[in-house]
């Protein structure tokens, strides 16, 4: 087998894009923006995110009724930790106090108590969703593509490639009219919706909650009802989930309607139908594959035996657009061992769903003729050991771990698995991280952060995605809401979102033994055109000491950064 040359593995990506350069499409925009033929290159290598799509669509065409039973693997693992309630011993005396207060507090307020025991939250009476599955394949692609596009090109051969690609990138480009300031009142029966600041409300309400003074609480939380919805401006939807939360966090309910998401029944094809449309409405997932897979092509081009670990490998998402550009080397593609890592799942088949994604990375391997090996490890991370991995010699080993390290407890075992990882001695470790504040035993200060954070996804999906679009609808519900749900009405174990900012992660991955590595900057160029020329004007994408920063409206929600272990 031939070795690709060093510094080559990006003109695997390359396609030509004379033909999107030349359209009327590509003519109007660059006419109306004249600086992107200035700022931009005029070509842009192909990432094949569209692989993406066509892995889902497969899902759901193979496993129709197989994903109509079953739960979403996005609810399911966080769940799971939720239940199982492990690390409780090691809880802190503040939050064992914060109980006992808790506790006595509603001894004095047993008439709040025995009203709220009966009273259904309005987020989790809605109608359950459920459509006929031959409605899937116009929400899986791209909008306003034509429903047979995929079924076309799902079996299609190399020479039809290039158009699906190029059809993919049209559906892309967004539109450049933004939308400005505060949306306008509504008028009915001739009068005017009133405006009222809920940010404040939610933040006294938080407030009194925090203080244990649960009549002003409950009068807060009347107001907040009464102009939050969650069909409503980003700032009343984002009011509706975080009442939901307290309401929660008063009746002391919140781990129990956390842990019933996983036992809703909301089959998974819905909830990717709805992951789907976050993923094309914002650029966090595309632009962290292609940084990802990217570097770790242009790390292993020499490899002819990649061994990649994924911590929170889930549905495998990240994969396809990797094996797809490896199968275009000269030689032929190296042999690729996946090695997927998640929590278990309740039951008798902990690995199951694990073994699942492994299947279907099979499947697509073998459409792109690309030698696999896959290997499931079902376990909570810090119980795993390195004989579980199955690493063999003459293998380039590299050790992926996407924004999931915030859902492993803190401080020990968090140095336990970046020890762990340590110990693989992985030529390249990649890690994403979530940007985030509310990590914190106090109540107040963990509620105000996180009302900053969840309110820049509220904001960002009004910017880019119709209010009455019901896959939206069901993301906010049943991904945002129950994130909002584990932050604010859980505490101690329970609490399984505990995010750090990117400098913490810095620190910690030091202090663990490792080396940061530069990013590249011919792919760093590549994503920031690609995030300049295809998205909303207000999406960040940014670097600051070797990490790649991606946000809203300047606030950093995502950081990712390449490391290896040091050897001094």
């Amino acid at each position: 087998m031939s070795i690709l040359p060093r510094g080559s593995f990006d003109s695997m990506y390359e396609q030509r894009f004379s033909d999107m350069q030349g359209s009327p499409q590509h003519q109007t925009d660059a006419a109306n923006n004249p600086s992107d033929k200035e700022e931009n290159p005029p070509d842009l290598a192909c990432d094949y995110f569209d692989g993406v799509y066509k892995y889902i669509n497969q899902m759901l065409m193979d496993q129709e009724n197989y994903l109509e039973q079953r739960p979403c693997m996005f609810q399911e693992c966080s769940a799971f930790q939720v239940s199982e309630k492990y690390f409780c011993d090691a809880m802190s005396d503040i939050n064992e106090e914060s109980r006992t207060k808790q506790a006595h507090n509603r001894e004095d307020n047993v008439e709040y108590l025995e009203n709220r025991s009966t009273k259904h939250f309005a987020g989790y009476a809605e109608e359950e969703l459920s459509e006929p599955m031959e409605k899937y394949d116009k929400s899986l692609l791209c909008p306003n593509m034509n429903p047979n596009f995929y079924n076309k090109h799902i079996t299609s051969n190399d020479d039809e490639t290039s158009d699906s690609e190029d059809e993919i990138k049209k559906q892309y480009r967004k539109s450049k009219e933004v939308k400005r300031g505060r949306p306008k009142g509504s008028k009915k029966h001739g009068k005017v919706k009133e405006v009222v600041d809920l940010m404040s409300h939610l933040s006294h309400c938080a407030q009194a909650v925090s203080s244990f003074d649960m009549s002003t609480a409950e009068e807060q939380l009347k107001i907040i009802r009464q102009y939050s919805s969650p069909y409503g401006d980003s700032n009343e939807r984002l009011a509706h989930y975080f009442a939901n939360a307290l309401e929660a966090q008063m009746a002391g309910t919140g781990a129990s309607l956390y842990t019933s998401f996983a036992s809703r029944k909301i089959p998974a094809a819905g909830l990717l139908k709805s992951y789907q449309t976050y993923v094309m409405s914002c650029p966090f997932k595309r632009m962290s594959n292609i940084m990802a897979d990217k570097t770790i092509g242009r790390y292993a081009n020499e490899a002819t035996r990649i061994h990649i670990i994924d911590f929170g490998i889930l549905y495998g998402f990240q994969w396809p657009c990797f094996i797809q550009g490896i199968s275009l080397r000269p030689g032929g593609p190296p042999a690729l061992k996946i090695t997927g890592v998640d929590f278990p799942r309740p039951g008798f088949k902990p690995s199951e769903r694990v073994e699942e994604t492994g299947r279907r990375l099979m499947n697509y391997c073998k459409r792109f003729n690309v030698p696999f090996e896959y290997n499931a490890i079902a376990k909570k991370w810090d119980d795993i050991r390195i004989e579980d991995f199955k690493i063999e010699r003459d293998e380039f080993l590299v050790v992926n771990c996407m924004y999931r390290l915030r859902h492993v407890a803190d401080e020990t075992p968090r140095d336990s698995v970046l020890r762990l990882i340590k110990g693989i001695n992985p030529h390249l470790f990649v890690h994403g991280v979530v940007n985030g504040k509310y990590n914190n035993p106090f109540f107040g200060t963990r509620f105000r952060e996180a009302l900053y954070h969840y309110s820049s996804f509220f904001d960002m999906l009004e910017a880019t995605i119709p209010r009455e679009d019901e896959d939206r609808l069901m993301y906010e519900r049943e991904v945002l809401g129950r994130d909002v749900m584990n932050v604010v009405a859980c505490e101690g174990c329970e609490r399984v979102e505990r995010p750090e900012t990117y400098k913490q992660w810095r620190m910690r991955n030091r202090r663990a033994g490792f080396r940061q590595l530069p990013l590249n900057a011919e792919i760093m160029g590549e994503v920031k055109s690609k995030v300049f020329r295809g998205y909303h004007k207000d999406f960040l994408l940014d670097e600051d000491n070797e990490w790649m920063l991606q946000g809203w409206k300047g606030r950093v929600l995502y950081a990712l950064s390449f490391w290896k272990p040091s050897h001094e």
